[in-house]
């Protein structure tokens, strides 16, 4: 009976191959460029970001991100005035995507990072590179086949200290 049951499941699977070659879906890539404004350590920090991504599955993709700062913020540190500026950040994602509509998909996204800040104080300057596990969740619209606008929010749990950042940004996505 065993036999008889791994021989049917073996002619099953030889048979659905050629089906499931004509199912498969090609992945759709993209890139995108927006703004997001990242808070981190009590400092508000602009940051030009772009993405280049590959949407394997209607459910699960990949995309790598850089940004650098293009706004700087001033915080106080022990009553002392200090200029934080972000001098650049990447980090890989895996993302999964919701289908609400045709035009509309809720996405979340997992990865990892490095983010260099910079701050001055009084003369004296000192920047730091930090890892970080980041994780989020967003929502892009489809204005066409090609085009379409993100939104999502981004947070960034840095390994080797007990800051974090918070990142919300928008952005325009062309799919290649």
């Amino acid at each position: 009976m065993k036999a008889l049951i791994a021989a049917t499941l073996v002619a099953a699977s030889v048979a659905a191959i050629p089906a499931l070659s004509h199912a498969q879906v090609s992945p759709d890539y993209y890139g995108s460029a927006g703004y997001g404004a990242m808070r981190t350590d009590g400092a508000d920090i602009g940051v030009l970001q772009g993405r280049l991504g590959a949407r394997l599955t209607p459910h699960f993709g990949v995309e790598g991100e850089v940004g650098v700062g293009v706004t700087d913020d001033k915080t106080y540190v022990a009553g002392a005035p200090v200029t934080v500026e972000l001098k650049h950040q990447a980090a890989a994602y895996a993302v999964g995507y919701l289908p609400v509509t045709p035009k509309i998909d809720l996405l979340a996204r997992a990865g990892y990072g490095t983010t260099k800040l910079k701050g001055s104080a009084a003369g004296l300057s000192s920047s730091e590179s930090q890892d970080s596990w980041n994780y989020g969740v967003g929502a892009q619209y489809k204005l066409d086949d090609k085009n379409g606008l993100r939104a999502d929010w981004t947070k960034s749990e840095f390994t080797n200290s007990k800051a974090d950042a918070d990142t919300l940004a928008v952005s325009y996505v062309r799919k290649f």
